[in-house]
């Protein structure tokens, strides 16, 4: 059985340490089985990608730039809400933030990025509610924001 780890492999990916918070908050919280964590950015080792969807981006730069955000939820799962891949019970929802012009209509589009690895990623534990919103502007200039709701095995 191919683990997480193995599967985030054949996305191109090491699961990336954590980048620490750029303002007062904390990157996962827990309450019984249940982690929330905060916003990712789409960010890799080369730094934030940047861009707004409509102007500078399109569809598939945004998805990219969600599934980096996506890699990123699933690094604060690991590195700071202390749970294994493998112990992930069901990924209940994702939201996504897209940086976008007013008449940028595509955000479903774009979120797939995250959705689909995600799903690649944890199999049907990774299948979730989801929702996906436009915005004028993100920290540090970032395309996307992906925040999850996780349930994890005791």
């Amino acid at each position: 059985m191919t683990t997480p780890i193995e599967k985030l492999r054949e996305y191109g990916y090491e699961l990336p340490r954590p980048k620490p918070p750029v303002a007062s908050y904390v990157p996962v919280t827990r309450t019984g089985n249940v982690l929330y964590v905060s916003g990712q950015i789409s960010s890799a080792d080369t730094g934030v990608v940047t861009g707004l969807l409509g102007d500078t981006m399109n569809v598939v730069q945004g998805g990219n730039a969600a599934e980096l955000a996506a890699l990123n939820v699933l690094s604060q799962i690991v590195h700071n809400g202390g749970v294994d891949l493998s112990r992930i019970k069901r990924v209940l929802k994702l939201t996504v933030f897209v940086a976008s012009t007013p008449d940028f209509f595509e955000h479903h589009l774009v979120a797939n990025g995250a959705s689909n690895l995600i799903v690649g990623v944890l199999g049907d534990k990774g299948k979730h509610a989801r929702a996906a919103f436009g915005v004028a502007a993100l920290p540090l200039g970032a395309a996307v924001e992906v925040e999850a709701i996780v349930e994890v095995e005791d």
